[in-house]
């Protein structure tokens, strides 16, 4: 996805969604943000936490993980 491509709605998902997504629990997609692994994800402010649709797709498929999360 590129920076500049303007969100819709439904694009952001939380990680109860994510996880139900990926087929995890809740507590796996913490532990990978923690080490650093997982898919993308995108941190709002100090505490929100959301992953993009596009990039939990390209996790499965293998073609992408975590590289920045700030």
């Amino acid at each position: 996805m590129n920076r500049d491509t303007p969100l819709v709605p439904g694009d952001l998902v939380d990680e109860n969604e994510a996880a139900a997504i990926l087929g995890a629990r809740v507590q796996t997609l913490r532990n990978w943000r923690w080490r650093g692994e997982g898919p993308r994800f995108r941190k709002i402010g100090l505490r929100l936490v959301r992953y993009h649709r596009t990039d939990l797709a390209a996790f499965v498929a293998g073609d992408a993980g975590t590289d920045a999360a700030a």
